[in-house]
């Protein structure tokens, strides 16, 4: 549950950031201090970036959690290795393609400021923003795709607890 709210969280984000290149597109100048425009594609941005941030780092912390979780149960009841070997291939599948789209959507956003001060060229920001915006709906992809495995993954293995579990009670 709380996998697939950080993914909407980021769904919202990735929104955001498309919003806030198309006030940035309708801007006359990145030099214009008293453009509203201006003023609201820089907050959206900076709203939009963070969320897309916080989005991004709590799903890898998601995914470290359950994945203790899983190992624990692993070593404590006895269950298949494969299950704890499972969640390191969830996290070599994400990590990656979240770094990369926080990395790319972070410098995205500060060369921005760079170029509304006129010390970059616009293209630079431009370039930045079409890289990035693949970039982070093919990582939604990945967390949409890993979150839904991992889901089922620790079904299963609480699948196993309770059946288990269930004997032992039996004969108790």
């Amino acid at each position: 549950m709380m996998g697939r709210a950080l993914l909407i969280v980021g769904a919202m984000a990735t929104l955001g950031v498309i919003a806030s290149a198309v006030l940035g597109y309708l801007v006359g100048s990145p030099m214009d201090p008293h453009s509203h425009l201006m003023t609201r594609h820089i907050l959206i941005a900076l709203a939009s970036s963070m969320l897309l941030l916080f989005s991004h780092c709590w799903i890898m912390f998601y995914l470290i959690g359950t994945g203790k979780a899983i190992k624990d149960a692993v070593r404590e009841h006895g269950l298949d290795p494969a299950f704890a070997e499972e969640t390191k291939r969830f996290k070599n599948a994400s990590y990656p393609w979240l770094m990369l789209a926080m990395g790319l959507v972070m410098a995205t956003f500060i060369l921005g400021g760079g170029v509304h001060r006129g010390s970059i060229p616009p293209w630079v920001h431009n370039v930045l923003f079409y890289v990035a915006l693949p970039v982070q709906v093919y990582a939604l992809w990945i967390e949409q795709r890993v979150l839904g495995d991992n889901e089922r993954l620790m079904a299963e293995v609480d699948r196993r607890l309770v059946a288990a579990a269930s004997p032992a009670r039996a004969g108790a």
